[in-house]
């Protein structure tokens, strides 16, 4: 009788420029996305409200300000599952 074949180990770095290419990509796009969600507040704003893109700018920058959090929420995620 033969005895029972011990599972491999596995790599644990062979995922991580997936994982990292990953989170770039994740990062890019959620940067862009609050920024363009700003934009169209800012420009909704803009119409009902008037100004002269006063409010366009200020969409932008709340978008890439909320962007920025989220992004630092998403790192610190990602680096705080690869402590372990």
């Amino acid at each position: 009788m033969s005895k029972p074949e011990k599972p491999q180990k596995t790599n644990k770095n062979a995922a991580r420029p997936m994982k990292y290419m990953g989170l770039v990509s994740a990062i890019g796009i959620d940067l862009a996305a609050c920024t363009l969600g700003g934009f169209y507040l800012g420009s909704w704003l803009d119409k009902i409200w008037g100004g002269s893109g006063l409010w366009i700018a200020f969409g932008v920058l709340l978008g890439l300000l909320i962007g920025g959090v989220s992004v630092f929420m998403i790192t610190k995620a990602v680096m705080g599952e690869s402590d372990e």
